[in-house]
């Protein structure tokens, strides 16, 4: 299975407590980076070119149903001016 750069679920994590950094004394800090540290590393990362390109194709796959890009058509536009109509003063 090919890795896709789109995130995960993030909803599906487990919550992290809550630390108040100030309160920890300089080792905890440092065992702190390098726990985190650890676990960047094992990472699986992945070209920025690539993830570019997945980005590129899924916009231009989906560039026909975009309004932003073909337009609304007038009869659809919920912003269009209304023509006539009456000035009280």
């Amino acid at each position: 299975m090919e890795k896709s750069c789109a995130k995960d679920n993030v909803s599906s994590r487990p919550k992290m407590p809550v630390i108040n950094i100030e309160d920890l004394t300089e080792k905890d800090k440092l065992k702190m980076e390098v726990d985190q540290l650890k676990k960047e590393v094992t990472l699986e990362r992945m070209l920025v070119s690539k993830c570019c390109e997945e980005v590129k194709d899924y916009v231009e796959e989906r560039s026909g149903e975009d309004p932003l890009v073909k337009g609304i058509p007038e009869d659809k536009n919920p912003f269009k001016e209304l023509k006539g109509g009456c000035v009280i003063s």
